[in-house]
């Protein structure tokens, strides 16, 4: 599992784009930790100019372990992290990173894992406010009935992750 660290200053920002097959990603890390994983279109995606300057060797092992979460062979990212939320968000992501590769939770019964039966609509804000996705698994949260509610890189993105991690391919066309 991967480790979180919080932020206590100003800290120097640096990032790069890599590609995915679900469009490009921008990685960005604070102090050298991974702080942001954003995709295209992304809901909550902060502006470009906070991102810092460009630093693609920076974040060789990130790419290299989302190259092998896409080729099938890595299921459990093991990177340092820095989480910048509340403490209420970042105990949620700490809860997504416990949800196995290949199955789901409900916004409630991650609430019901925090010892908070209800605050399933705290739970999907601070979900929706993940800054790392992919790496920290918000597309592994779905609604109550099963169905594919909110996801801040979009339903399709969403779907396409929950289908390749289940061991079945997507082959609507896609949208990014």
């Amino acid at each position: 599992m991967t480790s979180a660290r919080i932020s206590t200053v100003a800290a120097a920002r640096r990032h790069t784009v890599t590609d995915s097959p679900y469009g490009p990603l921008t990685l960005v890390a604070t102090d050298g930790v991974l702080a942001g994983l954003y995709m295209t279109g992304q809901r909550h995606r902060p502006p470009e100019e906070t991102f810092g300057t460009p630093d693609p060797g920076l974040f060789d092992e990130t790419i290299r372990q989302l190259d092998a979460y896409f080729a099938g062979e890595l299921r459990e990212f093991d990177l340092p992290l820095d989480l910048d939320g509340t403490p209420f968000q970042r105990t949620v992501w700490a809860e997504l990173q416990r949800i196995p590769y290949g199955e789901t939770r409900s916004y409630g019964e991650l609430a019901e894992l925090l010892g908070k039966p209800g605050a399933s609509r705290a739970v999907g804000l601070a979900n929706g406010k993940n800054p790392v996705g992919i790496i920290v698994p918000c597309h592994r949260v779905i609604g109550a009935s099963g169905s594919l509610t909110g996801y801040g890189g979009g339903l399709d993105r969403k779907q396409r992750l929950l289908a390749f991690e289940n061991g079945t391919r997507d082959t609507t066309p896609a949208l990014f």
